[in-house]
């Protein structure tokens, strides 16, 4: 690879990081809160089995979607659930503004829960974070320039690399450095907003990527390759990222403040 292409992704790869790290804080609280009922010990166990299965899910997935990429009704519908997963979030949080209240009435829910029980509800909710990843992941990784790695499936070799990697990335994040980004999240309150306009805009590059297909033709199919459109995606994703860094209030630390009973909670429950 020459050293333009090695930049090129290399920026995505750091880019799949950062939106992982964030992600993973998101979905990290709300592991947390799931195993807050259990001993310390099957608190543990039960993070450990749930991660072990996201890890797996996310290998096999990856092969299986590596040869259906390119069918246009699966980018469709990955573009939709990333639109619908963004949406969702903005929608809870701004309209109703029930999104925190929404995970302590999980958390009483879930609270007489066995460890078993406890362990397949870690499990799904790692499984609908895992295609939440993949489809992020697939929709910024898609327009890479080819490289000359052999394809897998009808994946790029390059492509599924960087898919690949952002994927394990994002369940050793989920596993060891949440906390840290749970953290920052704190601070920087802003961030997650940020991180789901980022999926929405993901999103909206999946739908472009789809309507240039040559079975669907809205659209030229270089389009989506071309450097106008890929200028305009990054400056908007950037935009959106510094946005969500400098346009939030920091939170002060203090015992008193209820963000950072949430962020020591997770804590506490992930270590």
């Amino acid at each position: 690879m020459d050293l333009t292409l090695l930049l090129e992704y290399g920026w995505v790869l750091l880019v799949l990081i950062g939106l992982e790290g964030i992600l993973a804080a998101d979905n990290a609280l709300v592991l947390a809160i799931m195993v807050k009922h259990l001993p310390e010990k099957e608190r543990k166990k039960a993070l450990f089995y749930g991660l072990a299965g996201a890890f797996i899910f996310r290998f096999l997935s990856l092969f299986a979607i590596s040869f259906l990429v390119n069918v246009w009704q699966v980018q469709a519908i990955g573009a939709a659930y990333l639109l619908f997963i963004a949406c969702n979030h903005l929608f809870k949080k701004y309209v109703f503004k029930k999104y925190g209240n929404k995970l302590e009435k999980a958390a009483q829910k879930k609270g007489s829960s066995g460890f078993w029980m406890t362990v397949l509800k870690v499990e799904l909710a790692d499984i609908a974070f895992a295609v939440d990843s993949i489809l992020a992941a697939i929709a910024l990784a898609l327009t890479l320039s080819p490289t000359p790695l052999p394809n897998v499936g009808e994946l790029d070799g390059g492509q599924f690399a960087v898919i690949l990697t952002g994927g394990l990335i994002g369940v050793i994040i989920m596993r060891f450095a949440a906390t840290y980004f749970v953290r920052i999240l704190h601070k920087r309150p802003g961030l997650e907003t940020a991180a789901f306009l980022i999926v929405g805009w993901v999103g909206v590059k999946l739908v472009v990527f789809t309507l240039a297909h040559p079975d669907v033709a809205v659209i030229p199919h270089s389009f989506p390759e071309s450097t106008p459109w890929k200028i305009t995606f990054w400056s908007v994703l950037v935009i959106i990222a510094i946005g969500g860094w400098f346009l939030t209030k920091a939170v002060p630390p203090g015992p008193d403040n209820p963000e950072t009973d949430r962020a020591l909670q997770t804590e506490d429950n992930l270590l």
